[in-house]
Order: C-alpha cells, then sequence, then structure tokens
C-alpha cells in the first residue's frame, strides 16, 4: 500500500460486503412468526465460524473516531468469524481489506447505518471498532478456544473520510 492514502467511506450494501461477510439487520419479509404472531423471526442472518473452539457472547464498549478518522491498525481471526451488532442507535464505520499474500491489502471503509450489524468472515482483515461521534456498546459474537486466533499488523495510516 502507498503511503498517506485517502479512502471515501461509502454506504454499505450487502453485495459490496459480501466478500467480507454478513450484513446483519432484518430483511424485507421475516423468516417466520413466533410468539403467537406477535415476533417476527428473522432467522440465521449469519453462520458463526469457530474452528473447534466454541462461540461465545460478549460486549465490547468502544470509545469513538471522528472523520476524517486515520486507520493505522488492521486484525484478523483467522480461526473464527466475527459479529458485530451496535446495542445503541448510532451509525458506525465498518474497516475491512482483502487478503493479499496474508498481508492486508488496500483497505475499504463502509458507513454502517444506526441498528445494522455485520459478520466478519474468519481471516479477514479489518479495523478496530470505530463508532462514530460518541461512545458505542457493541454485541460481539465471536470464537473462544485454542489455538491464536488474532493477527495485527501496523500499516501506514490511511485517512477515512465521509
Amino acid at each position: 500500500m502507498e503511503d498517506n492514502m485517502t479512502i471515501k467511506a461509502t454506504p454499505v450494501t450487502a453485495e459490496a460486503f459480501a466478500p467480507f461477510g454478513e450484513l446483519l439487520a432484518t430483511r424485507e419479509k421475516a423468516s417466520k412468526m413466533i410468539n403467537a404472531g406477535r415476533c417476527e423471526r428473522h432467522h440465521a442472518l449469519a453462520t458463526v465460524e469457530r474452528g473447534g473452539g466454541e462461540a461465545i457472547i460478549s460486549i465490547f464498549r468502544s470509545e469513538p473516531v471522528s472523520l476524517p478518522y486515520d486507520c493505522a491498525l488492521l486484525e484478523r481471526h483467522p480461526l473464527g468469524s466475527q459479529a458485530f451488532v451496535p446495542l445503541g442507535s448510532q451509525p458506525w464505520l465498518s474497516v475491512v481489506a482483502h487478503d493479499e499474500g496474508g498481508k492486508p491489502g488496500a483497505p475499504i471503509a463502509f458507513l454502517i447505518p444506526a441498528g445494522m450489524g455485520v459478520n466478519l468472515r474468519a481471516g479477514v482483515w479489518h479495523g478496530v471498532l470505530t463508532p462514530l461521534d460518541q461512545p458505542a456498546d457493541f454485541l460481539v459474537v465471536d470464537r473462544e478456544g485454542d489455538g491464536v486466533n488474532l493477527e495485527e499488523v501496523a500499516i501506514a495510516p490511511v485517512t477515512i473520510t465521509a
């Protein structure tokens, strides 16, 4: 990657995000109605990849960033997927990158609307949690177990704009 790269964060779509994972949001039509017809179930929005470990649920509390934002760290979890679901009502930023021979390629930034989560596939390079403009809590579903499931890489800062 070149030094001093600037990229524009774009609104996320399921098609654009598909190489990295799934969007976690309700569908146009619920899979089925449950609870005596009072609750829509949007079933199996994503798959938890656990690579021999077990799926765990955590809450992460993250400090905010403002745009423009300089992204200088990417990480990946080679043994399991990682889902992030915001518990608040603010938009946030998801930075991802394709793998290029064991190293991250050029970052791509997506603006994630309030109320939508993402499920990152195992091995997808991604930035740290980046709520916009105020601290936020995220429900996180990921893998716990044997093996090294975290790789971090410092990168030349990439400036992300709106």
